[in-house]
């Protein structure tokens, strides 16, 4: 198996002396190519410090963290830029669509930064636009789209550029608990179909039990790990809960 990310004794530490916090402390786990992984802890825990650390807008104070092999700790900000670019795609909770771009522009967007020609651009349009179920809203806007039609136009433009890694924030947060289905649901699909490697941040245990691994964070160090293995997402869910009870961490359960 291909090794995509690896988080080697990564370290984040806000302020000095005896002011500083380690917001992670020594934190080390690898994700191989085609995984889908979910972080879960507690408020304060570390996890979006770790996730804007993997998406190379936070700097580790002590550690190392490459993707497919790369360091990009030294890369000046114009290589970084490109590095970000070309290796991640990015979901967020609140969409990040452009209101001014339709949604065919939005979601070919990461295409043209990276000068794709025309037809490849057309090809790969169709090819996630179909796939996603947001082909007939491509001439809209994303304003006209409900919210689990954006965040499906947000998948779309993730996966467009097939990138090493698509780093997945809270992604559910601002949907109902259908739309949050449909949308993990739509994850999944994209982990199996386009082989996509995932990590996700949530809080939501009925959201993780679709990933296919969970770590689990706790001021700033990994406390426990799951694998769902063959068992079903009812049970998976059951023992994500009972970790959480154990870490004594805010959950959303159904």
């Amino acid at each position: 198996m291909q090794e995509i990310l690896q988080v080697k004794n990564a370290v984040k530490q806000f302020g000095k002396g005896l002011a500083g916090v380690k917001a992670l402390d020594d934190v080390s786990f690898s994700i191989q190519k085609g995984e889908f992984v979910a972080v879960m802890g507690a408020s304060g825990s570390g996890k979006s410090t770790l996730l804007n650390a993997i998406s190379t807008i936070e700097p580790l104070t002590a550690g190392e963290i490459k993707i497919e092999g790369q360091s990009f700790s030294s890369l000046k900000e114009k290589e970084l830029s490109a590095f970000r670019r070309n290796k991640l795609g990015f979901i967020f909770q609140e969409y990040n669509l452009l209101d001014s771009l339709t949604v065919e522009e939005n979601i070919v967007l990461p295409l043209n930064l990276q000068k794709v020609d025309i037809k490849t651009t057309e090809e790969s349009l169709n090819r996630v636009a179909t796939a996603l179920g947001v082909a007939d809203q491509l001439s809209k806007f994303p304003y006209e789209l409900s919210g689990g039609q954006r965040q499906r136009v947000a998948c779309a433009r993730a996966v467009i550029t097939n990138p090493a890694l698509i780093l997945a924030d809270e992604p559910t947060g601002a949907l109902d608990s259908k739309n949050s289905r449909i949308l993990m649901e739509q994850f999944v699909f994209m982990n199996q179909s386009f082989e996509s490697t995932i990590l996700m941040v949530t809080h939501d245990a009925a959201m993780a039990s679709y990933a296919s691994r969970i770590l689990f964070l706790r001021d700033g160090k990994i406390f426990s790990e799951l694998l769902r293995g063959q068992k079903d997402k009812k049970d998976f869910y059951q023992e994500i809960l009972a970790v959480m009870s154990e870490l004594g961490g805010e959950t959303d359960a159904v």
